[in-house]
């Protein structure tokens, strides 16, 4: 078991790469599957879940090359519709190959996912959505079986709340089915968007409406093509407050501005400056951060929930009171625990945390219980006096490419400690 050690308070200044979203890598690597052709994905992250979707699709029957950040897929002779459960277990947006095993395969069977342990997550939309469109559906011993009886029919799916995964099952369910099915309520994440234009490319009809809807008219086949996968907006606003929280100055490179609307008036209110020329994205401050007084997570274009540990981390440096209330996910508050170990003052109480910065926490040993709490310890160690030691890099190996290379290079003394799992 590798560990990350931190020894903080030290100045951040330089540049740093951004790579490709895992968030938008995943499911167009499932979507793969749907493609007759030959598909060749740019700028892919090199993850721990990236490597897990590869596994899958080999192990379904597809051919795969890698090349650095580009990945060439060749789904044409898969022939499998399962999923073993210790792939499934190993990361939790394997449910995404739901949608796309049963659009080609008209049946499949998988295990509930694994991953981050973030409370409940409504993966009853999935199926409820599929069971809508003819799917039928049978759950037993921790296991879901699907198979279509005659075919798939085009629906009007109105989801109960926009939820970023059963949009793309459904999408991915809808390709091939003869008609329009229309998702109401649909996720709008930039992330979808990418799946979209990455589907559209294949031959696929897929548009949004005005109101925010999204359609999908069947198609006959996909090809493959070539694509760029969008810049992971969460590891800049990781980096972001990594240099916040040292009174740094960085310049990220390859971002997408308009991604980061939400993420810019926090930094603005903490008094940090911004300024962005086409794709590259400077940050600097001089002085101590202020508080940013309430943060609410809420779905795109409302402020991310995968970004609430990394300010969260941020604030507890802050001068004055922030405010968070996190509405997405039911335990997204593990990181309270190992901040207030490096001496953070946070109360949490329901959906609401409240966080009384100081001017310095002591470093210590800490521990991440998910992707996004990890990449919190990250930043609360940067900013932390002393060495703060990091264990359970699994997760943070899930979502964040060579975090500590990037950060050694604009000057973090940060090391790793074993070997990666």
């Amino acid at each position: 078991m590798s560990k990350l050690l931190i020894c903080g308070a030290h100045r951040l200044e330089g540049r740093v790469p951004i790579y490709g979203a895992k968030n938008s890598a995943l499911p167009i690597l499932a979507s793969t599957i749907l493609c007759s052709g030959e598909c060749v994905i740019h700028n892919c992250p090199i993850l721990s879940d990236v490597d897990v979707s590869l596994k899958i699709l080999e192990y379904l029957g597809a051919k795969i090359q890698k090349q650095n950040h580009d990945i060439i897929i060749n789904a044409k002779n898969i022939d499998r519709y399962d999923i073993p459960e210790f792939l499934m277990r190993q990361m939790r947006s394997s449910i995404i190959f739901l949608g796309a095993i049963i659009s080609r395969m008209k049946k499949a069977k998988v295990s509930f996912p694994g991953g981050c342990e973030l409370g409940p997550r409504p993966i009853d939309l999935h199926l409820k959505a599929l069971k809508q469109m003819g799917v039928t559906i049978e759950e037993h011993h921790g296991c879901i079986e699907c198979h279509v009886e005659k075919k798939l029919k085009s629906q009007e799916i109105s989801l109960s709340f926009p939820s970023v995964g059963a949009t793309e099952n459904i999408i991915l369910s809808s390709v091939f089915v003869q008609g329009k099915t229309k998702i109401i309520n649909a996720a709008r994440e930039p992330e979808i968007t990418d799946l979209i234009n990455f589907l559209n490319k294949c031959g696929a009809k897929i548009f949004t409406t005005k109101e925010g809807s999204v359609v999908v008219e069947g198609v006959s086949k996909l090809t493959g093509t070539e694509h760029r996968i969008i810049p992971d907006r969460i590891a800049a606003t990781t980096y972001m407050a990594a240099a916040a929280v040292t009174r740094g100055d960085i310049l990220l490179e390859g971002i997408c501005s308009r991604h980061l609307s939400a993420i810019f008036p926090v930094f603005e209110e903490m008094g940090v400056k911004t300024c962005v020329v086409k794709k590259q994205l400077r940050l600097w401050i001089e002085n101590r951060p202020k508080c940013v007084k309430f943060v609410r997570t809420m779905p795109y274009p409302g402020f991310p929930t995968d970004a609430q540990a990394v300010i969260m981390a941020l604030s507890a440096f802050c001068k004055g009171t922030s405010v968070f209330v996190e509405n997405i996910f039911e335990s997204r508050y593990k990181h309270v625990d190992e901040l207030v170990r490096l001496g953070a003052n946070v109360k949490v109480e329901g959906k609401t945390a409240i966080v009384r910065g100081r001017r310095s926490l002591q470093g210590t040993t800490v521990k991440s219980y998910d992707l996004r709490g990890a990449a919190a310890m990250v930043v609360a160690g940067l900013g932390a006096q002393g060495e703060t030691c990091i264990s359970n890099l699994n997760h943070l190996d899930r979502g964040y490419e060579d975090i500590e290379k990037n950060l050694k290079t604009i000057g973090a003394l940060i090391k790793r400690v074993g070997k990666k799992n």
